[in-house]
């Protein structure tokens, strides 16, 4: 498609459907720009494009694991459609465009502000600065990423999307609702600060959401086609995989690691990088998360913030460490208990 005809399609959509929208829901500007929030829903369908037009029949030509069949997959799958049509595009247009707002960005900003304010020469180079941008948008998602595994009560929440025992291309949006929210202003906030524009904070989320979409992909692929080095610069499906493996008894930190979004180099500069070990099970062997297999959107959704409860509300939820949640979903740390039991039966690896 040519600049020309998206540019037409974006203007149409705009026009006929999202101006009529926020006429009838009485919200005006106040979302935002009419044509970015249809640029947002086209983006969205053509990530979907990708992950189930390029991403999924991969799965099925290179698999990382045969499965007897494809069921703890469906509720990802709807997982990433209520996002991408649903809560993505209302959250980004009825919160955080407001909230750019209070922060003095986003539409409503006049003046340069952040690096292009701090050192005029990014003005007469958008591409070094969108690359900067994007360098510190991944450092800082690196290490949210980190607190994420490391404190417990932000673990009860973040180990619902590490509970799938069938990774694959729709698992990246299986997540807990109050965990998105937290990740989104994070990484939202940090954009104001460095003055990202919507437009550009929709391409840095765009790129990062599709690499992640192929990341958690079920396929037996490095990425060799890039060159020699490959994974050492772009983190690819086995790389995450390894990140998403269960925990083993007898190496209890070995999954403590690849906790990079898009680029792994941030885990090899801090010693969480781990190449060369062979594919295991993906999931989580603590008994209370590994029950989210058997449950549907809503029912994760609330089982994972009953977890996130049960540890925010004790003081065993603020000292950092591995835990499985006990009773009540109080979180109890690896060194005062024995080591979560894994699955018996696993799918059979390649």
């Amino acid at each position: 498609m040519s600049w020309w005809s998206w540019s037409q399609a974006v203007d149409w959509l705009a026009t006929q459907g999202v101006q009529p929208v926020l006429a009838w829901l009485h919200i005006g500007t106040a979302a935002g720009d009419p044509r970015e929030i249809a640029e947002a829903v086209l983006i969205a369908a053509l990530q979907l494009f990708l992950i189930a037009g390029v991403m999924r029949p991969l799965e099925s030509l290179l698999p990382a694991e045969h499965w007897e069949d494809r069921r703890l997959t469906t509720v990802d799958r709807n997982y990433t459609l209520l996002v991408l049509f649903g809560l993505l595009p209302l959250f980004s247009f009825l919160v955080l465009m407001p909230f750019a707002g209070l922060l003095g960005g986003g539409p409503a900003a006049e003046n340069a502000s952040g690096l292009k304010a701090w050192i005029p020469w990014f003005d007469d180079h958008p591409v070094a600065l969108f690359l900067l941008y994007y360098l510190v948008y991944d450092l800082v998602y690196y290490w949210m990423h980190r607190a994420q595994h490391a404190i417990p009560w932000w673990w009860a929440m973040h180990s619902m999307h590490h509970s799938q025992r069938q990774m694959s291309c729709w698992t990246n949006d299986r997540s807990n609702y109050l965990d998105g929210v937290l990740e989104a202003l994070v990484l939202a906030t940090v954009g104001l600060l460095m003055g990202v524009e919507p437009s550009e904070f929709a391409l840095l989320m765009l790129v990062s959401e599709l690499v992640q979409n192929f990341s958690h992909a079920n396929v037996r692929l490095q990425l060799g086609w890039l060159g020699r080095l490959g994974e050492k610069w772009i983190v690819g499906p086995r790389f995450h995989r390894l990140h998403h493996m269960l925990r083993d008894p007898e190496q209890p930190t070995l999954h403590n690691c690849n906790y990079g979004q898009v680029l792994p180099v941030w885990d090899r500069l801090f010693g969480t990088a781990l190449y060369g070990v062979p594919l295991r099970p993906t999931g989580v062997g603590d008994p209370a998360v590994d029950a989210d297999n058997g449950r549907g959107v809503i029912a994760m959704q609330w089982h994972s913030l009953r977890r996130f409860w049960g540890a925010v509300s004790c003081r065993a939820g603020w000292r950092p460490g591995d835990v499985s949640f006990g009773p009540g979903n109080v979180p109890i740390h690896d060194d005062a208990a024995a080591p979560p039991t894994v699955h018996a039966a696993r799918p059979e690896q390649v």
